[in-house]
């Protein structure tokens, strides 16, 4: 995780922050009032952005969702206490998409995310990037609600997954082939602006096994917290965010399961290391060491 600190010292990471931050936003705010939780989430299609983001800006992205997030929530009326568990779960969902790139065995393509070569393989490796990045977040905003005691785990774990999952599977694929090339010819990847020593120096064991763990701790969360929801809490499986459920969270299995969860996902994430940069053309890594930071 030293990357996610060592980039503010870089004036184009910093704008590649404010690019994301200010995308997501821009496109969150308009669609506010297609509603599904009251005040807590709605339509996003916006959410496509934070996995795309993720896998060309790196930890920028990781940042720049968490805030593009909070400024949706200010300008959208929805700023309240589960804000700070948005922040920190989109964050997750910007973080997790080049950690696991190329991390993933038989699952990865092996070539950077532009779907021009060996396009099915990468078809397969981003739709478990998205699913995972969807997981967590919705895993992380849902436990923060329970610990509130706005909703139980079950109703934001499944709405937030499918809503998230939806926008970034579908509309993930064709936004990478129209701008990866793009972003990639003009210098912009983190590969290209980060200075070799600010990217994290880890083994490829430990690089695959600590993806394996981010990608089972964050789908087992979920389905283990849906599972307590409905089969200790008594929720009803699919239950609407409707006054039946509204402030029924708080459980302690919950916060307690959840707390676990986060603590070694966190600490996995530190540990963590990324290939992407292994994948990008050699003349890339060459302006990375020679630019240097601004």
């Amino acid at each position: 995780m030293r990357e996610i600190l060592t980039m503010w010292r870089d004036t184009r990471m910093i704008m590649l922050v404010a690019v994301t931050a200010a995308v997501y936003a821009a496109v969150l705010i308009p669609f506010k009032g297609l509603t599904i939780i009251p005040g807590i989430t709605s339509v996003r299609p916006a959410n496509v952005f934070p996995v795309v983001f993720g896998l060309m800006f790196g930890p920028a992205a990781a940042w720049g969702a968490a805030l593009g997030n909070l400024i949706g929530d200010i300008f959208g009326g929805t700023l309240g206490p589960g804000s700070a568990f948005g922040f920190v779960g989109n964050f997750f969902f910007g973080f997790v998409g080049y950690k696991l790139w190329g991390n993933l065995g038989g699952l990865s393509s092996g070539v950077r995310p532009d779907f021009r070569e060996k396009a099915g393989r990468q078809l397969v490796e981003y739709a478990v990037v998205a699913l995972v990045a969807s997981a967590v977040t919705a895993a992380i905003i849902a436990w923060g609600l329970e610990v509130l005691g706005l909703f139980p785990f079950s109703v934001l774990g499944t709405v937030v997954t499918v809503n998230n999952l939806l926008a970034a599977a579908v509309l993930g694929p064709p936004l990478l082939y129209l701008v990866y090339p793009r972003v990639e010819s003009m210098g912009l990847l983190y590969t290209d602006v980060m200075r070799d020593e600010d990217l994290p120096t880890v083994g490829h064991g430990r690089q695959q096994a600590i993806a394996y763990g981010i990608t089972a701790v964050s789908v087992v969360w979920v389905v283990a917290g849906i599972a307590v929801s409905v089969g200790v809490q008594g929720v009803e499986f699919g239950a609407a965010p409707g006054g039946d459920v509204f402030r029924q969270g708080g459980s302690t299995v919950q916060i307690v399961l959840g707390a676990v969860a986060f603590t070694v996902l966190f600490v996995m994430s530190a540990l963590s290391g990324e290939r992407l940069s292994e994948m990008t053309a050699p003349a890339t890594r060459t302006r990375a060491v020679e630019g240097g930071s601004d």
